[in-house]
């Protein structure tokens, strides 16, 4: 894809998508801490205007690094958590963090960047979400330095998370935030209908839609909600199979027998009143979440804070798997970003050292996670992090169960499936399917409309 081609679908990408991988979270917790729910993609202008805003970002002394990252509550501490970590060995270390309103505004840096041929305008380091960074260092390969003799384990992170951040065999990101997928239950509710955890782990979705069926009948509340102005569930559902909806680069829609499974999975709970689908991303959050209309949610553990917003459900929740077509423990994720060194870097061993030390793995691993765990509720990819005293403990909200090292437990089962740069195109097809098929449409014949607009857009 050219460059001036890849602005386009970047603009016309971010305005299409609510959750994007990782944009900027609002204050009180209610948007996650991965998405773009807060704001669309930025104009050429808008580009233009902020790079020339913060285009001054160099790194001056000999123990300083600069660092793009957005939300305040969330990205921002864990970098300066691990600004502290690192100072233990470097005690005049500092890391110049330029905070961003959104993702999107790092996006644009590098376009304008790139697109100019002027990386001086570029930090040291930039946080990137996972979803569109393949397409920007396979686009951009002057704009990135690699990560392969910083003296990481890779051994010590999820294969899944690594995946996104590997382009031709050669890792350039040092992951940060643990993007894996929680399904989480009323465990009041499940008891009051007849059910514990236990009989919704490792279960069919079949039989998860009888037991939805079930609670709606005897409490009035769905079995989990989506914002369907973003609908990520058939992006995760197929990953918890394994599954993914591209082959060999193309949408693989028409044929894709698993796929068609999890969507009549979908349309049948939204039809039985199992499935709340939502029309925009306050009516996820404010209305099913907040609004307690909700017996389970299931996304991306960033989704944990706007649960914690009802104070009167602390100790009733539990986080488990997600049901599978067969019933085996389905482990999925969704949303992420990583760090990652770029051609402007000026002091790439620096970099490189501290990135080694706190974010991927090395000594500062703990004192990292554990403090950007208790300040932003970052949970850690690197397995060996969640080992800590911090990470073991129960917590309250879900009734002591120490859900932090079980998410990274999960993390790493997560699987690779086939991911596309046009990712956000495929969802926006898909959810306008599942829409038409539930009001009466044909399943197949929307699948076939869908497969041939996102070959469409991607110029095939």
């Amino acid at each position: 894809m050219k460059r001036k081609a890849l602005s386009i679908f970047l603009a016309s990408a971010m305005s299409l998508s609510m959750l994007a991988g990782c944009g900027s979270a609002a204050d009180n917790g209610s948007a996650p801490a991965d998405t773009t729910a807060s704001e669309p993609a930025a104009t050429e202008t808008a580009a233009t205007e902020t790079a020339a805003a913060s285009a001054d970002v160099a790194s001056e002394g000999e123990h300083e690094l600069s660092v793009y990252a957005w939300d305040k509550n969330f990205n921002i501490p864990a970098l300066e958590a691990a600004e502290k970590a690192y100072q233990t060995v470097d005690p005049d270390f500092k890391l110049n963090i330029v905070e961003q309103s959104a993702s999107s505004d790092v996006e644009n840096a590098i376009t304008l960047a790139a697109s100019s041929g002027d990386y001086s305008q570029l930090p040291d380091i930039v946080l990137f979400q996972d979803h569109y960074i393949q397409n920007y260092v396979t686009n951009y390969p002057d704009a990135w330095m690699d990560l392969e003799d910083a003296g990481i384990d890779w051994s010590d992170f999820g294969a899944e998370k690594l995946s996104y951040s590997t382009v031709n065999g050669k890792h350039y990101g040092a992951p940060v935030d643990n993007g894996t997928s929680v399904f989480a239950y009323r465990t009041d509710i499940l008891e009051e209908c007849g059910y514990t955890i236990d009989d919704v782990t490792g279960i069919t979705w079949d039989r998860w839609l009888e037991i939805g069926r079930d609670v709606k009948a005897k409490t009035g509340k769905y079995l989990v909600s989506m914002d369907h102005n973003g609908d990520d569930l058939p992006y995760m559902m197929m990953q918890a199979e394994g599954k993914s909806q591209w082959k060999d680069g193309v949408p693989y829609f028409v044929g894709n027998e698993d796929l068609k499974a999890i969507l009549n999975v979908i349309i049948t709970g939204a039809k039985d009143g199992v499935i709340y689908l939502c029309n925009d991303w306050s009516e996820y959050t404010d209305t099913s979440i907040i609004g307690d209309q909700v017996a389970g949610v299931f996304n991306g553990n960033w989704i944990i804070p706007t649960m914690e917003q009802v104070a009167e459900n602390s100790g009733k929740w539990a986080i488990t798997t997600a049901p599978t077509l067969s019933g085996k423990e389905g482990y999925a994720a969704n949303g992420g970003s990583s760090l990652y060194i770029t051609g402007n870097c000026s002091k790439p061993e620096l970099a490189k050292a501290f990135l080694a030390y706190t974010f991927g793995g090395g000594e500062g691993a703990i004192a990292t996670y554990d403090d950007a765990l208790r300040n932003g509720g970052v949970i850690t990819c690197c397995i060996s992090a969640s080992k800590s005293a911090v990470y073991q403990e129960g917590v309250d909200f879900f009734n002591g169960q120490a859900i932090y090292t079980d998410i990274v437990a999960m993390g790493a089962n997560v699987p690779v499936v086939e991911q596309n740069d046009y990712h956000y195109t495929a969802r926006t097809q898909i959810q306008a399917a599942i829409t038409n098929v539930i009001n009466g449409a044909d399943l197949d014949a929307e699948l076939q409309q869908a497969e041939d607009q996102v070959k469409f857009e991607m110029g095939l």
